[in-house]
């Protein structure tokens, strides 16, 4: 989880390639009203983002079901949304990919041809509610190379990559 340009997919497909699991992007879950009022400059609501929300809930749930193991890229920037995808599961946690918005503004006007502009990053920031640690985040910082924020990720997972 985290803001747009924090390096939610990268590192989740590498994350999901290291661990022999399947990767799945959230912004596929998103409705295209949604995709399109993004790329039109406007913030989501909350009243958009719970049905996206939700059909990534039934995608972690038929994962489980099926014994298939995932690492999902999602912002989930509130704690309400995180409560809708972890919904009290023990096996289901939370990456937090910490950066300031100076980095990431940087990391945004350098990106081509994502759905969410730039412009959005001050509105992802105000809305953004830190993991608390009751939720149990594994927090790493986006200041490193994709490899150094994989293995600590792994390390605090207590997982052996395979």
């Amino acid at each position: 989880m985290g803001v747009s340009g924090s390096g939610k997919s990268t590192i989740a497909d590498h994350l999901a390639k290291r661990l022999g699991w399947r990767y799945e992007d959230g912004d596929r879950f998103h409705p295209p009203a949604n995709v399109a009022k993004m790329s039109a400059g406007h913030p989501l609501t909350d009243e958009d983002r719970w049905p996206w929300l939700k059909a990534i809930a039934d995608e972690i749930d038929r994962l489980a079901a099926s014994g298939e193991r995932a690492v999902i890229a999602c912002s989930a920037l509130k704690r309400a949304y995180r409560d809708i995808l972890v919904h009290g599961r023990e096996d289901v946690r939370i990456v937090f990919l910490q950066g300031t918005q100076e980095l990431i503004a940087e990391r945004l006007a350098a990106r081509k041809g994502h759905f969410m502009p730039p412009g959005l990053l001050t509105s992802q920031f105000r809305t953004l509610e830190p993991p608390e640690t009751d939720e149990r985040p594994i927090k790493v910082s986006i200041d490193a190379p994709v490899e150094a924020i994989l293995d600590d990720i792994v390390s605090q997972l207590n997982l052996v990559s395979q």
